[in-house]
């Protein structure tokens, strides 16, 4: 798989998810959509579904463990920016590990995040009509 998050998606689930007010959409726009956020406090929102004893961001679409994807991945607030899936930039994070082994997934692996078709060991045929022209 070329990305094992989009087969995952715990993350979504384990963490509150709060940021700075501005990067909501109504100060700044293109930001994080502000219908999907609930006040925290005076200087801090959250999303909406992350905030109780079993959460699940409100953006999260899809089958948990099977097939998901941030519905606002583009306009993401800074927490899911910033998280790193373990491997993801070569080496391992411990909160990814953790919240896939509270799911009974396995740690991800530097090999998890190889494209099965075409991989160092597999690498493409040199006239593929389907990869983009070198520049």
């Amino acid at each position: 798989m070329a990305n094992p998050c989009l087969e995952c998606g715990v993350c979504c689930t384990q963490f509150r998810v709060s940021f700075y007010w501005g990067e909501a959409d109504d100060v700044t726009p293109g930001r994080v959509p502000i219908g999907l956020t609930e006040r925290l406090g005076p200087h801090r929102l959250m999303m909406k579904g992350t905030g109780g004893s079993a959460p699940r961001c409100v953006a999260l679409e899809g089958e948990l463990c099977k097939s998901v994807k941030c519905g606002i991945h583009l306009n993401r607030p800074t927490p899911c920016r910033n998280f790193e899936a373990s491997w993801a930039n070569g080496q391992p994070h411990d909160r990814c590990d953790e919240a896939r082994a509270r799911f009974g997934l396995p740690p991800l692996r530097p090999e998890d995040w190889l494209d099965p078709i075409y991989s160092p060991v597999n690498p493409p045929p040199e006239n593929d009509p389907d990869l983009p022209e070198a520049v």
